[in-house]
């Protein structure tokens, strides 16, 4: 647990003993999770299938349960490039910074009410005056013997120190702390969960920007194949070996293939101008290395927690606890304000006309009192605030349970997006290879004169969709890859250093 979440807790224990015993309102218990045997509704998956020919993106996934994730889950993926990349937005990213502020913000709000409510405040003064007073002012005008009523001119000196407590009698003071210190888990929580989405999409978002420029790459490769298959055309059409037709048939699928690559650069570009938004920086800071697609390495294990402890980690699901927290501390807080509310307070000081004698025993002045009210009539209105209050309880309630189911079907995407991403690899591959040896198998028949012109088209047209779709499918099996640690939690428990 991070240490501020332990501080903010020990504080508050500390109170509840100043405070007493006595709480009116609900105790607060974690619900119990759901406690599936499985996250899917059939046989879970132990792995996925392999691509030998697909390269490192093709390698067998194995799911391995009761095993812990590391906190730093972006380094499996072997990229000096991404691990810069995390370093830097980790160090600049504005939305990091605010869940840090937001997260200070409510513990000092804690510390401020905890001083201000649950130890006595202890206040001094000092005052001097300089006061004319008359008799006149008391209906005396003159004095017995005729002569006008003297006015008297005298100074005042005051120095005393005050305090004011009010008894937590029955307990309202300690559950608005409950409630701040839950506040204060829930923005722990909160800030964890914007770390983890960062580091999330800096990774998913560079290997976008990796894949897109391998699509790009590949086209540009097939826009040149296609280039000096035209000029052959043309030379074929000077011999009288290939008609007008076949010319402008070469130039169309030229020119087509020559279209997709605007939308191609277009996205490249929109992922790294997003890529340098997450790590902080402007789009011409020139922050972002080269990310070569290839050369990721796909993790082979990855650790899937037991249904009944996802709970636990996920910091969307500590975060919805802590606002279920929250609302119960405010029923104790509306219950209490049914009670009544004491306060005590007294001051002690001297008070003397002159200086040298202000520090004297017959100088001394003290004061102590209480006050205690009780509501009388309010024609319900602190009742209809406590059932308003139970009724934001059952909304958290429900709430948090909706979390938790989103939870589960986020890990149950993942593992079966993960199964099927290595079967859709292991296909657009061996479709990729067969459109391969298709082009030049219809090539060599278009040269010898055994194959037309649209059959050695349509060969390229598959070859070039073949080669977009495989890249399309190892990106994905990346991609996903992050999301399912990204749906385990990110393991930020295991995260070397607080990021506070």
């Amino acid at each position: 647990m991070p240490y501020s979440v332990v501080r903010s807790i020990s504080i508050f224990l500390l109170a509840t003993l100043l405070g007493g015993c006595l709480m009116v309102g609900p105790d607060f218990r974690t619900p119990r999770g759901p406690c599936p045997k499985n996250y899917t509704s059939d046989t879970q998956p132990t792995k996925t299938v392999s691509s030998p020919a697909s390269g490192k993106a093709g390698a067998a996934q194995h799911f391995q349960t009761c095993r812990d994730i590391p906190g730093n889950w972006w380094k499996l993926f072997h990229s000096p490039e991404i691990n810069k990349l995390i370093v830097i937005g980790i160090e600049h990213s504005p939305n990091l910074a605010a869940a840090k502020a937001t997260l200070r913000e409510a513990q000092e709000v804690f510390y401020a009410q905890f001083a201000s409510t649950m130890i006595p405040n202890i206040s001094g003064s000092l005052f001097a005056e300089r006061q004319q007073y008359s008799f006149s002012a008391l209906g005396l005008s003159k004095s017995l013997s005729g002569i006008a009523a003297p006015t008297t001119l005298f100074n005042l000196y005051n120095v005393s120190v005050s305090s004011t407590y009010a008894l937590d009698i029955f307990g309202g003071q300690r559950r608005a702390l409950e409630d701040l210190c839950a506040q204060v888990n829930y923005q722990q929580f909160e800030l964890e969960g914007a770390y983890l989405t960062l580091t999330a999409n800096i990774v998913t978002t560079a290997i976008s920007v990796a894949s897109f420029k391998a699509q790009i790459a590949a086209t540009n490769a097939l826009i040149h194949a296609q280039a000096e298959q035209l000029k052959i055309v043309e030379q074929q059409f000077k011999l009288g070996g290939a008609s007008k037709a076949d010319v402008l048939t070469q130039e169309t699928q030229l020119a087509q293939t020559k279209a997709t690559l605007p939308p191609l650069q277009q996205n490249l570009f929109k992922n790294l101008h997003a890529l340098s938004a997450l790590i902080g920086s402007l789009p011409d800071e020139k922050l972002i290395p080269t990310i070569d697609l290839d050369k990721l390495t796909l993790p082979s294990d990855l650790p899937i927690s037991i249904p009944s402890r996802l709970v636990r980690p996920r910091p969307d699901i500590q975060a919805s606890e802590a606002l279920l927290h929250a609302a119960s501390a405010k029923i104790g807080i509306a219950t209490a304000n049914l009670y009544p509310q004491i306060t005590i307070g007294g001051n002690y000081g001297f008070e003397s006309l002159l200086i040298p004698t202000l520090f004297t025993q017959p100088s001394k002045v003290w004061l102590i009192g209480g006050n205690l009210a009780q509501p009388i009539f309010n024609a319900g209105a602190l009742r209809a605030k406590r059932r308003a209050a139970i009724d934001a309880y059952y909304q958290a309630c429900a709430q948090y349970k909706q979390t938790i189911l989103q939870a589960f079907q986020n890990v149950a995407d993942f593992i079966r997006v993960l199964e099927f991403d290595a079967k859709e690899l292991q296909a657009q591959k061996n479709a990729e290879i067969a459109a391969k040896k298709s082009l030049k198998l219809t090539q060599q028949q278009y040269k010898l004169g055994a194959s037309n012109y649209l059959l050695l088209l349509n060969a390229q047209r598959q070859y070039q969709q073949a080669v977009i779709n495989r890249i399309q499918a190892q990106a994905a099996r990346y991609n996903d890859t992050a999301g399912l640690f990204q749906a385990m939690g990110g393991g930020w428990w295991n995260r070397p250093c607080s990021l506070t």
